[in-house]
């Protein structure tokens, strides 16, 4: 049985005189015990689809069943399995972490002395032992989001959803939080997680869906999604744009990027001599040149146009690609 298996859901909402489509058309499937990586910019889509598979929003055309139940039908089963901590916790903060494991556990059907377990045991796996019983507003990011994880594990959920679970924090308190993740999916949770970061969906995604505009625009492991781009990545880097722009009129198959010009190909070291010597005989001038192995951002900018971490202004033309 799959973990998570999300048919074609749709959202749309109604926004004055249009209808917004924050979900277009999403599709994918979750094995159990794995990590699924949701990776994508602001306003991709990838909270609504989160607040849609833990029963939170309605779907508004499609289906999505969590280990066989279906959301929409059998919300009741579908809460009983999962565990969520999005982007905005809502935390007491005049509470204690003791305090909030403890009336978590109440409230999940534990009697007192199991409850007093339960919250020594979540204590101690997020790392808040030794701090359990200051309050919460005394707690650093990275405490807070271990106490919000932890408080999604209180009934033992066996699929978990993390909406952007390290925005925010330092690269340390980040790195912690990862090794929690992987240590919950090595104890046979099943995670799904949304997040902008390339190097998390690399680190963390045994397999990753790139969402770009409310679609999967792209879907494998790190691995699969970076050997789609085949060969290596070469990028010329000119004074201006004016001569990037006449470089990419010379150089067949290349991608504009402000003042980069980016090449796919087999080889790419062997070939940087045949493109110079191409520039050199059309008078443009290369400020520099470097070759390497796709990443993540490659694959996010060929399938989307732009890349993750820039703005409007790093959209390039898809048809160049």
């Amino acid at each position: 049985m799959l973990a998570v298996e999300v048919k074609n859901i749709k959202k749309t909402f109604q926004a004055k005189q249009e209808v917004v489509e924050a979900v277009k058309d999403v599709s994918f499937q979750v094995q159990q015990g794995e990590i699924f990586g949701l990776l994508g910019p602001n306003g991709a889509g990838k909270s609504t689809t989160i607040l849609m598979l833990t029963t939170l929003l309605q779907i508004t055309d499609g289906e999505a069943f969590i280990l066989g139940d279906n959301v929409a039908k059998d919300d009741k089963s579908v809460r009983k399995n999962i565990g969520v901590a999005l982007q905005d916790t809502g935390i007491d903060n005049l509470l204690t972490a003791r305090e909030l494991f403890f009336t978590t556990c109440r409230l999940w059907g534990y009697s007192k002395p199991d409850s007093d377990k339960r919250t020594n045991e979540l204590l101690e796996l997020v790392g808040l032992t030794e701090a359990a019983d200051r309050r919460v507003k005394t707690y650093s990011g990275g405490m807070k989001r271990r106490l919000d994880l932890g408080l999604s594990l209180v009934h033992s959920p066996k699929v978990l959803f993390l909406d952007e679970p390290t925005t925010g924090l330092d690269p340390g308190s980040r790195r912690v939080l990862w090794d929690e993740i992987k240590r919950l999916r090595d104890s046979g949770v099943t995670i799904i997680l949304t997040t902008q970061y390339l190097e998390e969906a690399d680190e963390l995604a045994d397999r990753i869906a790139i969402i770009d505009e409310g679609l999967v625009v792209a879907e494998g492991t790190s691995d699969e999604l970076k050997a789609s781009i085949g060969g290596d990545v070469i990028t010329f880097t000119f004074e201006d744009k004016d001569q990037a722009n006449k470089a990419k009129e010379v150089l067949e198959n290349s991608t504009l990027e402000n003042n980069n010009l980016l090449i796919t190909v087999e080889e790419g070291a062997k070939q940087i001599p045949t493109y110079i010597k191409n520039l050199s005989d059309n008078n443009i001038e290369v400020s520099s040149v470097t070759a390497s192995k796709p990443t993540l951002d490659d694959v996010f900018l060929k399938v989307t146009g732009y890349r993750l971490e820039g703005s409007e202004e790093s959209k390039v033309s898809k048809g160049a690609k």
